[in-house]
């Protein structure tokens, strides 16, 4: 399978998180000239795609808040993209150099699918509380009006 995606695709990204935080980083810094109403979804992405790195690390029990921090320093400058974690000594690294690459394609389809699978649990919250809102919406049963015949003046015809 794996012969069969480079074939088909040769193209390779960054390992080790460095792709993950670099569109992390592009997100965020997107979110200041966006509009305020979405200025926070595209800081929420970013975020999100900050828990790769954060789980190699935890994974190479490396101190996450320090090593996260300067990845995110390292992709700040803009000119370190391929630096992300050594998943075995639990530091900053340059994957170019490490030689760990990933098939693109594998790598946009995962970022696909989360996002996909977001926007279904937004979509599913969204259901359910509409639903929730339309039923508090209701006048209570004392209040309710009866429904006017236009048909006549006798109700019982």
């Amino acid at each position: 399978n794996v012969l069969r995606t480079i074939y088909l695709d040769p193209r390779a990204v960054p390992g080790g998180g460095a792709t993950e935080m670099a569109i992390a980083h592009a997100l965020v810094a997107g979110s200041k000239t966006q509009e305020p109403e979405i200025a926070g979804a595209y800081r929420a992405a970013g975020v999100a795609l900050e828990v790769i790195p954060r789980t190699l690390l935890e994974n190479c029990g490396a101190d996450i808040i320090r090593v996260l921090t300067q990845l995110r320093a390292k992709h700040a400058s803009g000119t370190n993209l391929t630096w992300g974690i050594d998943g075995e000594k639990g530091i900053l690294a340059d994957m170019n150099e490490l030689g760990v690459w990933e098939p693109f394609a594998v790598k946009s389809q995962t970022i696909k699918t989360a996002i996909e699978a977001a926007s279904m649990l937004l979509r599913i919250d969204e259901i359910v509380s509409g639903t929730h809102k339309q039923h508090k919406k209701r006048a209570p049963v004392g209040q309710q009006q009866a429904p006017q015949d236009e048909g006549g003046d006798d109700p019982r015809a």
